[in-house]
């Protein structure tokens, strides 16, 4: 169990905790919410003594975490997945640190399996992925096979897969009866891993609580009816009845109603009883989003603005002229799926670029005139001057133009997409 009694904790006149008490249970998936700045990784590093409080302190099974004999066989961590030495492979990262704990070497080679990384164990680890970054740094975490757990933003960089992975390993971790404190800003995420919350916001508690709890607390469940679109009479008079029995109605955007103060039950019987006819009635429950931003709305220090875009756009003139061929308007004699002037004036040709050199009715720059002069398109060369530019060649000998009839020169190869990253089965941990 992790316990913390008042934390608090300043950097100069900047406070990042404040006065912070909580209890991370075991069996239970903790989830640690908060926006960006509100120190939540401030008060994962004071949980694991890397940071000391100002005042306040905390604990884990009952003592500070620099007293726990031997921490890594009880307490795993991952906080910065990239906080791994970029010449070692996956497998001397690991192996390190198990021998600093007194960890078989075998345990590497499990939990490599467990996270999907078995076949790049012996890679360096700079040349890894975000994704197999995060898988490393789990596996780190794993590796003492410990009771207490904690994890920042584990599912940062994975793939689909990977993400469900790790929300399968958290709720394995914590049926075993071990300790899983999560923090993340993914509330989708969240909401199917965590089954308690804990958020803060500017360095202060906002909330302790089940999710279900959370999301009933901070957000108003509604109901969405609808009467028949050919009737609109009878969604007045819907509405009509359901605010005098006392429910909040408002109008959405489709033409249903989103009543609230009133169950799903009672909204049907009064329907019933006036002989309106409904199309839809169904709930609505509050996302675990949706009842987050509701609380933190208050607490977030960075909020974006509009783009003005000033000075970027331009507008026409007042005075600019309208009609065909004024500036934005078609030109004219424009017509859908005619064959339009190229932008050498010459008409195109279905099928081929407009105003493409070789196109019928185009100049081609290295068709050659009667007797072998140049055709048109390319003034002649300059004698004694090879280069197309009309440079004069410094080594003194004429460089030859394009031949007649010659190619035209092939434009260079696209590069081969690299092969997608395809993540490895992962295997059961054997401890």
């Amino acid at each position: 169990m992790i316990e913390a009694f008042g934390l608090t904790k300043r950097y100069g006149a900047k406070t990042a905790v404040h006065n912070l008490s909580f209890q991370v249970r075991p069996g239970t998936v903790t989830g640690f919410l908060g926006p960006n700045g509100s120190g939540k990784s401030t008060t994962m590093r004071m949980i694991l003594g890397l940071d000391t409080p100002t005042t306040g302190r905390v604990t884990i099974g009952g003592i500070p975490f620099r007293q726990v004999p031997n921490a890594p066989r009880h307490v795993g961590a991952l906080l910065d997945a990239k906080a791994v030495h970029g010449g070692r492979s996956a497998r001397q990262h690991l192996l390190c640190l198990a021998q600093l704990s007194g960890i078989p070497a075998r345990r590497v080679d499990e939990v490599l399996g467990v996270v999907g990384l078995q076949d790049v164990a012996r890679k360096r680890s700079n040349g890894f992925s975000l994704g197999m970054g995060q898988r490393l740094g789990i596996a780190a975490a794993l590796l003492g096979d410990p009771q207490v757990l904690l994890f920042d933003e584990p599912v940062n960089g994975l793939d689909p897969e990977g993400i469900l992975w790790v929300r399968n390993l958290m709720k394995q971790l914590a049926a075993e009866g071990r300790t899983v404190f999560v923090s993340s800003h993914l509330m989708s995420e969240m909401a199917l891993t965590a089954e308690h919350l804990i958020v803060i916001g500017r360095g202060q508690l906002l909330a302790d609580m089940s999710v279900k709890d959370f999301i009933s607390a901070n957000s108003a469940d509604f109901a969405r009816v609808r009467t028949p679109d050919t009737e609109p009479e009878l969604r007045e008079k819907l509405g009509s009845l359901l605010g005098e029995a006392g429910a909040r109605v408002a109008p959405e955007q489709d033409g249903a109603l989103r009543v609230s103060g009133l169950p799903l039950p009672r909204i049907s019987d009064l329907a019933h009883d006036a002989d309106i006819r409904l199309w839809e009635l169904s709930p609505h429950q509050a996302s675990l989003e949706e009842a987050y931003m509701q609380l933190t709305q208050g607490a977030v220090d960075y909020r974006s603005t509009a783009d003005q875009r000033t000075g970027l756009q331009q507008q026409a003139p007042a005075h600019a002229p309208q009609g065909p061929g004024a500036p934005g308007q078609p030109p004219q004699g424009y017509a859908p799926g005619a064959p339009q002037p190229g932008p050498y004036g010459h008409p195109g040709h279905p099928g081929q670029p407009q105003g493409h050199p070789g196109a019928q009715g185009q100049p081609n720059p290295y068709a050659q005139g009667p007797g072998g002069a140049p055709g048109q398109g390319y003034p002649p060369p300059v004698a004694g001057q090879g280069s197309p530019y009309g440079q004069p060649n410094p080594y003194g000998q004429p460089q030859p133009g394009p031949q007649a009839g010659a190619p035209a020169p092939m434009p260079h190869a696209a590069q081969p997409a690299a092969p997608a990253d395809i993540s490895t089965p992962h295997t059961e941990d054997a401890r």
